[in-house]
């Protein structure tokens, strides 16, 4: 395991992605951004065409086709079967289809395993998701936990929206958020939550700047070295 691991989980909107890799550049340690793993494998069952509400189905895509993970310079980069697929991922229907596999125990099981052995082979990792520090890292050295407000949260995917071209509506952004946030908190495995001993900070009024600065704060406090 790496010597140093901080994780910081939260719900869509909240600014954990950003923030995890602003902080990974600051402390010169490798970012692990786990929705791109979620979102890769939901790609890959996508161009598979199996049914995405069959846990065994999605499972043999995963076990069938070459994941691979890297990390450069503050971006996940992911592949399968070879191809570059890091900017695929991030289209809307990779996104809505990503709960099927994040709701599906064996898999979330597997990538929690990918998870664990990508840390395991760097000397400081910053890693964000939704159970990074309750599941995946219950050990980690420090834990964040952020959230916002959803009108916030709302508006914030909206603007990376818009900055994409598309011309979707506030009210319809907001509705996916909390139908979002139900999901992740009532599904069986890993729930969002905050881990027992994480640092909570509500982001709504804050810049990014301000968050990264109080996390980083957090970080010195607490490992000096």
């Amino acid at each position: 395991m790496a010597d140093l691991v901080i994780t910081i989980d939260g719900p869509a909107g909240s600014g954990k992605s950003t923030v995890a890799r602003l902080l990974a550049k600051k402390l010169d340690a490798s970012f692990l951004d786990t929705g791109a793993m979620y979102r890769t494998v939901t790609l890959a069952a996508m161009q598979s065409g199996v049914n995405m509400s069959d846990q065994e189905k999605l499972l043999e895509v995963m076990e069938k086709k070459n994941l691979n993970f890297s990390s450069r310079e503050g971006i996940m980069l992911a592949h399968i079967d070879g191809a570059d697929v890091s900017e695929q991922i991030r289209e809307p229907e990779v996104t809505a289809n990503a709960h099927y596999v994040a709701s599906a125990a064996k898999l979330r099981e597997k990538l929690v395993e990918m998870q664990r052995d990508f840390a395991a082979g760097e000397e400081k990792i910053v890693t964000e998701g939704r159970d990074q520090g309750t599941v995946a890292f219950g050990d980690a050295d420090i834990k964040f936990y952020l959230t916002a407000q959803a009108g916030e949260r709302a508006k914030r995917r909206l603007t990376e929206l818009r900055a994409k071209g598309r011309s979707d509506r506030l009210e319809d952004v907001q509705q996916a958020i909390e139908e979002r946030d139900k999901s992740d908190k009532n599904r069986a495995v890993g729930p969002l939550r905050p881990a027992d001993d994480a640092i909570v900070i509500d982001t709504t009024e804050l810049s990014i700047e301000e968050v990264v600065e109080t996390v980083l704060g957090c970080v010195k406090e607490k490992c000096p070295g």
